[in-house]
């Protein structure tokens, strides 16, 4: 979203080393997401950067399945586009939200899984963003919502936490996470 005197965006320049190798070693994306997709789900990876995570999800949903990758910076998509272009990914969905809104209501109520990692500390109105994310969901999609335990306290992640549940959405599950304080939620209904 927006960067502004409280909130600073990961700089666009800082991309390709959010994809290298050695942070797989600490959070695999593969291993946090897989218990959350299935071959032709549809999956969103906001602030998705160059793709560390949406490049793994798209493998996972498969050729019919669909991963919307959305991001504020166009250098972001256009090295997730590159670097999904390498991975052979073609079901991926490129989607330049705005400053004050992702601007994703084309998928309300289409998505299966939202994958919300290390970025609502970053965004100048955190209850508008966790509003359209609850909202894309389908009934009984889940959501992972995780933040870097390095930079974001316990009292902080709780703060943005409480805000899915104000959402509508239900605990479901704490997992273990190297370096990160993370919940999954779910979406009440049937899948």
């Amino acid at each position: 979203m927006i960067d502004d005197a409280d909130h600073h965006v990961c700089p666009w320049q800082h991309g390709a080393l959010l994809t290298v190798g050695a942070r797989k070693l600490l959070n695999n994306p593969v291993r946090i997401v897989t218990p959350y997709l299935s071959p032709g789900a549809t999956a969103m990876d906001v602030g998705c950067g160059m793709g560390f995570f949406t490049i793994p999800m798209a493998r996972i949903v498969g050729p019919s399945g669909r991963v919307v990758a959305v991001d504020l910076q166009p250098e972001m998509l256009a090295g997730l586009e590159k670097n999904a272009a390498k991975a052979d990914c073609g079901n991926i969905a490129v989607h330049q939200c705005g400053a004050r809104s992702l601007g994703v209501g084309q998928w309300d109520g289409a998505v299966d899984f939202v994958l919300v990692f290390y970025m609502l500390h970053e965004v100048p109105d955190p209850q508008r963003l966790v509003g359209e994310v609850c909202a894309v969901l389908k009934p009984g999609g889940a959501l992972l919502f995780a933040e870097p335990s390095g930079h974001v306290n316990g009292r902080e992640f709780e703060q943005e936490a409480t805000l899915f549940a104000q959402a509508g959405l239900a605990e479901v599950d704490r997992p273990r996470i190297l370096t990160s304080r993370a919940v999954v939620w779910r979406k009440a209904g049937i899948a």
